[in-house]
């Protein structure tokens, strides 16, 4: 008489989909926890009564406290500034330029880079403020 052997059924649990699930979470944080580019370095921007919102087609000009200077986001030095500007400028008609300077900078340094910007060809220039209390 053969008694039957009762068999173990394995049970498998599949990994794959909490995998999945992990994997666009991670995507979904790296993409929605930076979703700009920072500064170079830092800028304390004065302040200013008005409001305006960033178009995508501009350039940024950053000037630091020591009188560095960037073009979005890239340091490059004070005497490459106009023919990077003028290249920028050449490549698409409706840029629009803004300066974005340290509330510690000289006004005589802020006057200087926008005379660069001239030489390259800048005709409007947004100056870039932080909105103060009233």
């Amino acid at each position: 008489m053969r008694l039957s052997s009762r068999t173990r059924m394995r049970i498998l649990i599949s990994l794959t989909p909490m995998i999945d699930v992990v994997f666009i979470m991670l995507i979904f944080y790296m993409v929605a926890g930076r979703p700009t580019l920072p500064d170079p370095f830092g800028i304390d921007p004065p302040l200013s009564a008005s409001e305006s919102l960033q178009d995508p087609q501009e350039l940024t000009v950053l000037v630091d406290a020591e009188g560095h200077l960037a073009l979005d986001g890239t340091v490059i030095p004070e005497d490459s500034l106009t023919s990077s500007v003028a290249e920028r400028l050449s490549d698409s008609e409706s840029v629009q330029v803004r300066l974005k300077a340290d509330a510690q900078v000289q006004a005589i340094e802020v006057i200087a880079v926008m005379e660069l910007l001239r030489e390259a060809g800048v005709e409007q220039l947004k100056l870039l403020t932080v909105q103060g209390s009233n």
